[in-house]
């Protein structure tokens, strides 16, 4: 391959090297400022576990993204949920069975997850087949869920820190088992590369050279590796950080490999062509909004574990924060385009300024500017990539 075929994928994927440079800019300047402190493991731990929560509604946001649409309700909904899941910690099941922690874990998250989903449900039927905008009927969600959250709590706190359920979002692993789970992403990550090039291939799409995948692949699979052996030198894995790279794995999985995803980015790359290819919109909108609703679901077990309460304030300013992850990590805010894997390291952009202004004791004022400025640059760039690279 010449200089002029480098020059030409590196300008094709430059908004990807541009998010993993800026990732690793903002590591270093607070590690500076910090005096190292920003980047010892117990700050890593903490830094990957605040993520999550973002990380669970970014990884529904991109699909949602992706066909051309919004959701302004993920943050309430998961404020919500964690709310309902505090209720049903404190006055369900720990009255019908106090003595069985982990049982009323389960059924908790079970509940939540389903309220999450039917709320999901509710969204994407007005969404799909009513036809009303879906800025308008997830921005009158947001209202009603904030609602919701008054009418629950009652403008109390319920506590949510019963043994069991804490251990969702506060729980480590043995470092043993870290390393093993470690390989088993490595694995998958290269399953899952032969797997997309076989499909791609099937199809007719453009493959791109082997040895960049592989180096793509090692570089991902070195990071697994390097991240848990820096966090087994504080307590191991984080539970929650396990369950989010599960749910990443396996979203990505589906929009990459399966009719459901593949039809999703047609839609948002050209509404009306897909329509006169035979894709039922209606139904595919529908999915993915349902979709949202059960990340959001499991996003607000893992805000209740975390937190151990369920507030007032639950929620808020999360859908920004996922939103703003989705575009930081490539997802264009035109539809079309985006990945689970990009929108995971917005995320981590987004919690590493977080903990960074926070230990530099920054207003938090000065940290909504901060945060908006660097909303607004994402999103200038990606209109100037997507005008550059049609």
């Amino acid at each position: 391959m010449n200089f002029s075929e480098l020059g030409q994928r590196f300008r094709k994927n430059i908004q990807t090297y541009i998010i993993i440079i800026a990732l690793v800019a903002i590591w270093g300047v607070f590690a500076v400022v910090t005096k190292g402190g920003y980047l010892m493991p117990q700050n890593i731990s903490n830094l990957f576990r605040q993520m999550t929560v973002t990380g669970f509604l970014a990884v529904g946001m991109v699909l949602v993204m992706v066909t051309g649409g919004i959701d302004l309700s993920v943050g309430k909904l998961a404020g919500f949920v964690s709310v309902i899941a505090a209720l049903f910690q404190r006055d369900i099941w720990y009255k019908f069975i106090p003595n069985e922690p982990v049982l009323a874990a389960i059924l908790t998250v079970f509940v939540s997850m389903i309220v999450g989903t039917l709320f999901g449900m509710y969204q994407a039927y007005i969404i799909a087949y009513l036809r009303v905008p879906a800025f308008i009927v997830t921005l009158g969600g947001m209202f009603i869920l904030n609602g919701g959250i008054l009418l629950a709590t009652g403008g109390q706190t319920i506590a949510a820190n019963q043994p069991g359920f804490s251990y969702i979002a506060q729980g480590y692993l043995k470092p043993s088992i870290g390393w093993i789970l470690g390989v088993v992403v490595v694995a998958i990550l290269i399953f899952m590369m032969f797997t997309s090039r076989k499909t791609k291939r099937k199809y007719g799409f453009e493959l791109k050279p082997l040895y960049q995948d592989l180096i793509r692949t090692a570089f991902f699979s070195l990071l697994v590796l390097v991240y848990v052996g820096i966090v087994n030198n504080y307590n191991g894995v984080q539970v929650p950080v396990l369950l989010l790279a599960i749910t990443a794995i396996v979203v990505s999985y589906i929009s990459t490999n399966t009719r459901f995803g593949r039809y999703a980015y047609a839609i948002g790359g050209n509404r009306e062509a897909a329509r006169l290819s035979g894709i039922n919109i209606k139904k595919q909108l529908f999915l993915v909004f349902s979709l949202m609703g059960l990340l959001s679901g499991i996003g607000g077990v893992v805000l209740a574990s975390y937190v151990g309460y369920g507030t007032i304030a639950a929620g808020q300013g999360y859908e920004l924060d996922a939103i703003a992850s989705c575009v930081l990590g490539g997802t264009s805010t035109l539809g079309g385009s985006g990945t689970i894997f990009g929108a995971l390291v917005g995320a981590l952009i987004m919690a590493s300024l977080n903990t960074g202004l926070q230990m530099m004791n920054v207003a938090p004022a000065w940290q909504y500017v901060l945060r908006g400025l660097v909303l607004v640059l994402a999103v200038i760039a990606d209109v100037y990539f997507k005008k550059n690279t049609n």
